[in-house]
């Protein structure tokens, strides 16, 4: 149950960045994850990515920050042409930033998610591990139940 509390946390740890940004911005902050849990599952997902990365890349920084920026770009992308494609949806829009790819994707993002792949992988993850194997199974057992009815009620 490791790999489903580290999408989780991720994907809270993205809905609090998003709110974070919106905030910072001066923007309305949209809600981009699931109808009633604080959740955003493509930085979930994204960091699942991350660290699924081989050992040589996790090992080495300037891999690390390179393939993990393009590990989480390439997540965000085809989050962005799922929403559109499949849903109909749209949640946000890049097109005015440098290095856009059909706005679904950008250069400040990507590196901003090299920095991140940094923290994720020698900070915020070697830290939450060992709380994460400590959660009961009745726990996450429900938690996933929570997940999988606010994902088919979205």
């Amino acid at each position: 149950m490791i790999w489903f509390w580290s999408f989780f946390l991720y994907s809270f740890a993205g809905f609090v960045l998003e709110v974070l940004f919106s905030w910072l911005a001066g923007t309305r902050s949209h809600r981009k994850g699931l109808l009633v849990l604080p959740i955003c599952p493509v930085y979930g997902l994204g960091a699942c990515l991350i660290l699924l990365l081989p050992p040589w890349v996790q090992a080495r920084p300037w891999a690390l920050f390179l393939l993990g920026g393009v590990t989480a770009t390439a997540a965000e992308y085809f989050d962005a042409v799922y929403h559109q494609r499949v849903l109909g949806v749209s949640f946000w829009d890049y097109s005015g930033l440098p290095g856009n790819l059909h706005g679904r994707v950008c250069l400040p993002f990507s590196l901003a998610w090299g920095v991140l792949s940094l923290v994720l992988v020698y900070g915020v993850n070697p830290a939450l591990l060992p709380w994460l194997a400590r959660i009961p199974a009745p726990v996450s057992a429900v938690s996933l139940a929570a997940l999988v009815f606010d994902a088919a009620l979205t």
